[in-house]
């Protein structure tokens, strides 16, 4: 069964649809030597190739959807490689075979908590658009005077260098002096956005955990650096946040931890 060229793209995990449609607009897939026009579609056995390289590929009805919760500890990188030689996050996932992880949002080095992994690069871009506008909540560890007029502007918006930002709820989790923690949800995954909004009212951020993506909360029995497979009702609930169908690119999964 032929599927279009952006569509199986966007599943590899090489973009959104529409990012792939503009990539193909551009002339940079070709299908069997040809260069591949918007509209066209491929099937298992052609040769599908992004500036250049042989971009390997399952038919939709072969490729399961896997995803997989990691919590990731201080000290990670979030790229596939390191020029400066440091652990990356992909290192500790499980090994495929003819797919491959693709990152749901990431965490910078100095923060730790719960990624989202998935082997459909769909439901990652859907997960990670902000109009699915989905929560992310994190507990952070903070070190200066934090007032009640500190909250609510920080629960009003505040102007970062890249736009405004707001968290959608702040609850005091108790702590004294600068083991003070608060639990934060924003629906955004802006660069180091709950560290700068924050630093933007003179408080640091001593730990930064996330603790909860969508409705998936990290384990209070998973360790650093290990992993959990979603599968039944969570998984369900996570593709029909962003109107995929469970079914649609593999069989449920039953849970299991690595």
């Amino acid at each position: 069964m032929s599927e279009k060229i952006q569509k199986v793209l966007a599943r590899v995990g090489l973009g959104s649809r529409r990012a792939m449609e503009d990539w193909i607009e551009a002339g940079r897939v070709s299908v069997n030597g040809k260069v591949a026009q918007l509209g066209d579609r491929v099937e298992e056995g052609d040769e599908l190739r992004v500036d250049g390289r042989v971009v390997s590929f399952t038919a939709e009805e072969e490729s399961i959807r896997r995803v997989i919760l990691y919590y990731k500890p201080e000290g990670e990188v979030c790229t596939r490689t390191d020029p400066q030689g440091r652990p990356t996050v992909f290192d500790a996932l499980p090994k495929l075979q003819d797919q491959r992880w693709v990152a749901i949002g990431r965490l910078d080095i100095n923060s730790q908590g719960l990624i989202l992994f998935t082997t459909d690069g769909d439901l990652a871009n859907r997960l990670m658009h902000p109009s699915s506008n989905i929560e992310r909540e994190y507990a952070v560890r903070v070190h200066g005077q934090v007032t009640e007029e500190t909250l609510e502007t920080l629960k009003t918006g505040v102007m970062l260098i890249d736009g405004e930002a707001h968290f959608d709820e702040i609850v005091d989790s108790g702590g004294e002096g600068s083991n003070h923690w608060y639990h934060v949800i924003l629906r955004e995954g802006r660069k180091r956005e709950v560290r700068r909004m924050w630093e933007s009212q003179g408080v640091q951020v001593s730990r930064l955990i996330r603790v909860r993506f969508a409705n998936i909360m990290l384990p209070s029995d998973l360790r650093a650096g290990k992993t959990v497979e979603l599968g039944g009702a969570m998984l369900t609930e996570l593709c029909r946040l962003v109107g995929l169908e469970p079914g649609t690119a593999g069989a449920e999964v039953r849970a299991r931890r690595t």
